[in-house]
């Protein structure tokens, strides 16, 4: 795949979005915007965990279905799931069926709350691990970085599940932590006034 490819304006675009027609959308108005709403980061935190083993496309092809299957990600609705859910997600066909990935995302919308509770909002503890972008290396070049691995991490110590070092980058990616649109893409720009513009929330 080529660093960048021509979009329909005839604008640079980071390579991969142009692997599948659904991607061009996602990274042009989501991937790299930063985010301070709670269920949209707990919905990501989720999705991503979700996509181990698997494709985005996969997962981006199946948001809507994930929304509808779990309260739209509001994480306090979710914490009140039971086994009966489980099952019921279990029998979803719209969604993807791993036993281990839903009971997940049910025990971390119960942590989520227990976080919230101490730290006053997901994105004010998340926002915590943001990087200096100058200790970053250049776009798309790794998986993984000191920033997710702490914030992974602390995570696990707090009972999150399905929640390891490349999971967490690639939400830190996806949710504006970090800029990895590749250098000539024309949306880097984009999102660096967004993420200048951005004052990440203290509660």
């Amino acid at each position: 795949m080529t660093t960048t490819i021509l979009g329909p304006d005839g604008k640079a675009r980071c390579g991969w979005c142009g692997t599948v027609p659904e991607f061009l959308p996602y990274h042009d108005t989501e991937w790299g915007f930063p985010v301070a709403d709670d269920v949209r980061l707990f919905e990501k935190l989720s999705l991503e965990g979700f996509q181990s083993g698997l494709s985005w496309r996969t997962i981006l092809a199946k948001r809507e279905n994930f929304r509808a299957a779990f309260a739209g990600f509001d994480f306090r609705r979710v914490a009140d799931f039971t086994g009966r859910d489980v099952e019921r997600l279990l029998g979803d066909a719209g969604i993807v069926r791993h036993r281990g990935k839903i009971e997940a995302v049910v025990n971390n919308a119960q942590r989520a709350c227990e976080l919230v509770a101490g730290e006053g909002s997901l994105a004010a503890y998340v926002w915590r691990f943001e990087p200096d972008p100058a200790s970053l290396p250049a776009p798309q070049t790794v998986s993984t970085s000191a920033q997710s691995v702490a914030l992974s991490k602390d995570l696990k110590k707090r009972g999150w599940k399905f929640v390891g070092p490349t999971t967490v980058y690639a939400f830190m990616q996806a949710m504006g932590l970090v800029n990895d649109h590749v250098h000539g893409c024309a949306l880097r720009a984009e999102v660096d006034r967004a993420r200048a513009a951005f004052r990440p929330p203290r509660t």
